[in-house]
């Protein structure tokens, strides 16, 4: 089922979903099992499954370094497809601009439709780590917006190299990201906002935000997103604050402001535990405020952690 059908049957209630990345190439799928079960209580009704793009390993090869293109965290789509068998629910997989051409971008898609996957997450991807901007891969998109247009093109049965008459079209339901506090590379919040109003124009159904700590942050975007004329759901993306050197990395990494209470309660604890404590009652708070105004989904960012999201989401559903 779509993420919008979803939200349409929830009949203005707010759901619980949440997003997890594959694991390490050598791990076992049982550790991603284990970190899903106790989420399961709450009827999730869609989880989400990251994708890695490549990135450099240099490899010894008789003394000499040899530099390979890897994927370090493949299987999203293996992954979505157990997820379904084991757990009867709807999974949207991550599509990335980055290291994958729009070749290997239809074939993930045919594949996803084999599967009966309903949803994907258009996502332009970050720059490698040896980049400082990114850059498209040879072949591939530079924007997710036209990832967006392909998306929507083999909806139509308009394939890369030809127009399929067919009566087996996909279906997609398209997510893609938005920025409460703007893009890291966009020059103003009012210029995301028309970037994000460009992909909703091409055919995206519904917005995942990057994660804020801030509310307040939230409520501005989508009034602003709306008075744009962006109509399509607006989920808030929400991730608890772990461990003590998330209030330096999360500001690096995303480009994300930390409210000054927050960053006090944690300069004040003494371990990582008490950390780990007060992220969970600051989601908490969070949580609730935006399941009290009404937001169609509550969407964490697990990043294969799950004891935080359980002791959060026992409190606000």
């Amino acid at each position: 089922m779509k993420v919008t059908d979803h939200i349409k049957q929830a009949k203005g209630n707010t759901l619980f979903s949440f997003e997890i990345i594959p694991p390490v190439k050598g791990k076992s799928i049982q550790e991603l099992y284990d970190s899903i079960d106790p989420l399961m209580e709450f009827k999730p009704p869609f989880i989400d499954v990251t994708t890695s793009r490549e990135e450099y390993v240099y490899l010894d090869r008789d003394g000499l370094l040899d530099k390979k293109l890897t994927r370090m965290r493949p299987g999203t789509l293996g992954i979505c497809a157990s997820i379904t068998h084991k757990y009867n629910v709807d999974t949207v997989p991550h599509v990335l601009c980055g290291g994958f051409t729009k070749e290997e971008t239809e074939y993930l898609l045919v594949d996803c439709h084999y599967l009966g996957i309903d949803n994907v997450m258009a996502l332009r991807g970050d720059a490698m780590k040896e980049e400082k901007y990114f850059s498209a891969t040879n072949g591939g998109h530079q924007f997710a917006s036209d990832l967006v247009s392909q998306i929507q093109d083999l909806n139509k049965g308009n394939y890369l190299h030809e127009v399929i008459e067919t009566d087996n079209c996909a279906d997609f339901c398209i997510g893609v990201a938005g920025y409460p506090e703007k893009h890291m590379e966009a020059p103003s919040l009012k210029s995301d906002l028309k970037r994000l109003k460009h992909k909703v124009d091409l055919g995206a159904d519904y917005v995942v935000t990057q994660m804020f700590f801030d509310n307040k942050k939230y409520f501005e975007f989508v009034d602003e997103a709306r008075k744009m004329g962006i109509t399509v759901p607006i989920i808030p993306g929400i991730k608890p604050i772990a461990v003590r050197r998330h209030l330096h990395l999360l500001p690096q990494v995303f480009r994300v402001d930390i409210p000054e209470d927050l960053i006090e309660a944690v300069e004040g604890c003494k371990n990582n535990k008490e950390v780990r404590q007060v992220g969970v009652e600051w989601c908490i708070e969070q949580s609730k405020e935006l399941k009290d105004a009404g937001v169609p989904v509550l969407h964490y960012y697990s990043m294969g952690k799950s004891d935080n999201i359980k002791a959060i989401a026992k409190e606000v559903f």
